[in-house]
């Protein structure tokens, strides 16, 4: 495999920080992403000869010529987030829920969120324990798993009873979005819900804006899919043009006990719960880093997915891989850093053009 020589000066850091943080703060829980979509759509207008298209299904999908088109790629990440849904509006004015995605409750204890109504408005509230009060309950919950009709929301609003919620517009299967929290440190650190995956989306913007400052072509004719419905498992089951010969998904590095990756590298799947990607994307994908200096770690999750994997069970018939940047505590108080985004977006680049 031979190299080209690639600037990632091209690439602008401090952009895509601002980006993604933008990204953070525009609540898109799984089934209510239309916000988030519209402003990456925005971003991908502001770039020279590039048109975004939505499908039926509500993804954003951007299409670049290359310099060859016999084996078209496709990239993807997704835009939809963590969430929750009500399911219930109690006699005394709070609201049980039902988790959109998979997290612990443990990670949404205390936490804020803002109740979407069929007019557009937004409620805030606050997730708590129904036995948070060690003033009043015995035995508050405590010390084990705790389950989901052990929780409710409690809103911000003089409400009582479920007539008054009602007054304020909220319904059953009204969305909620939890609250991001994000913070952007001086050490280069981004603490925030929601990196997975709005860091892979802002990493695939930055790339698309490297491409367009420097003036290059990808290697292949290549599809930008933004999915909005990867948390559920379905995201880019649809939108993949059909004669992608590659797929690679933009996701967060997964990391902890017992695995390589970190906050400062981009991470490269070789298997998760899913079974193995494909051994030549792969390696070739470790090539490059190694070939242009990129921090990179290897790793295998065993409980994870991706949207290249509903890609290909939906029946598409292409070779799969996965990069992204290292995030800690995935599906909770998610963190990552300056230096993941920055490697994460060299090793797409250099991908698309090699």
């Amino acid at each position: 495999m031979s190299f080209l020589p690639i600037d990632f000066n091209l690439i602008n850091l401090d952009s895509l920080v601002d980006r993604l943080v933008q990204l953070l703060c525009t609540p898109s829980p799984t089934g209510d992403t239309a916000d988030a979509l519209a402003l990456v759509a925005g971003w991908l207008r502001e770039l020279p000869q590039v048109t975004p298209v939505f499908t039926r299904k509500g993804a954003l999908t951007v299409t670049l010529p290359g310099r060859s088109s016999d084996a078209p790629r496709a990239i993807t990440g997704h835009v939809d987030t963590l969430g929750a849904i009500v399911t219930q509006i109690k006699p005394n004015g709070r609201l049980a829920f039902d988790r959109i995605g998979g997290y612990p409750l443990f990670a949404i204890n205390g936490e804020y969120c803002w109740v979407r109504t069929a007019d557009g408005r937004a409620v805030t509230g606050t997730a708590l324990l129904v036995k948070s009060s060690v003033h009043v309950f015995r035995e508050p919950v405590r010390d084990r798993e705790w389950k989901a009709d052990e929780m409710e929301i409690r809103l911000d609003a003089q409400v009582t009873s479920a007539q008054d919620v009602r007054a304020l517009g909220i319904e059953v299967g009204d969305m909620i979005a939890w609250d991001p929290r994000t913070t952007v440190t001086e050490a280069g650190y981004v603490k925030s819900r929601h990196l997975d995956d709005k860091a892979g989306v802002a990493v695939m913007l930055a790339a698309l804006d490297a491409l367009t400052v420097g003036g290059l072509v990808p290697a292949q004719r290549t599809t930008f899919h933004f999915s909005n419905f990867e948390e559920v498992g379905h995201g880019a089951s649809a939108g993949i043009p059909e004669d992608a010969a590659e797929l690679i998904a933009v996701d967060m590095g997964a990391l902890g006990e017992g695995l390589q990756g970190n906050e400062h590298a981009v991470s490269i799947c070789a298997k998760d719960s899913g079974g193995p990607y494909d051994l030549g994307i792969r390696r070739r994908l470790v090539a490059l880093a190694e070939a242009y200096g990129i921090p990179f770690k290897l790793d295998i999750y065993p409980f994870y997915g991706s949207d290249a994997e509903a890609a290909v069970r939906a029946g598409g018939e292409y070779r799969i891989g996965l990069l992204g940047p290292g995030v800690d505590a995935s599906h909770s108080f998610e963190r990552t850093h300056r230096d993941a985004l920055a490697a994460s977006t060299q090793l797409l680049l250099a991908y698309l053009l090699s």
